[in-house]
């Protein structure tokens, strides 16, 4: 299977490694890119281990869990990422898209996601959401949003 974060690479040699704790990521971007997965993969333990100290606390296990079941995550956009803050006192950056599916109802949300390092590996801090839209309902017979050619009903919406 291909890897959800849209690598072009099969997930057991992309994504996987990270969530099965094999390997951790090498920059914020694959780090963001194997959350992504990880929510496609209902992978909910890694999502919150892979949340800063600072930020953890304020997350829910179980609420992780829940969003990541009730959702069917159809592809990530990455539209910038910045390894090397620019300047003293900026985190690193991975403004990316995350296109989804509730029931029948197509989302787009974009956001810019910060990162840290903490004892080493990358961690997710904290993000600002520039958008969060139902983008369309997709009917039966309408393309798949998820790009796969096939009509809605003949695919996600089985």
């Amino acid at each position: 299977m291909l890897c959800p974060c849209g690598s072009e690479l099969e997930f057991s040699l992309c994504c996987q490694p990270l969530i099965k704790g094999v390997q951790t990521a090498s920059s914020p971007e694959k780090l963001m890119r194997s959350r992504y997965s990880a929510y496609a993969t209902g992978e909910a333990d890694y999502i919150y281990q892979t949340y800063a100290k600072t930020s953890r606390a304020q997350q829910n296990l179980e609420e992780i869990a829940q969003w990541a079941a009730m959702t069917k995550w159809l592809f990530l956009e990455i539209h910038h990422s910045s390894e090397i803050p620019q300047s003293a006192g900026e985190l690193p950056v991975v403004k990316f898209s995350a296109h989804y599916l509730l029931g029948n109802k197509y989302h787009k949300m974009t956001e810019t996601s910060r990162f840290l390092q903490e004892s080493g590996q990358w961690r997710y801090l904290d993000g600002d959401v520039s958008d969060s839209d139902e983008v369309r309902e997709i009917k039966r017979n309408d393309a798949c949003p998820c790009r796969s050619k096939k009509k809605f009903k003949q695919c996600c919406g089985r």
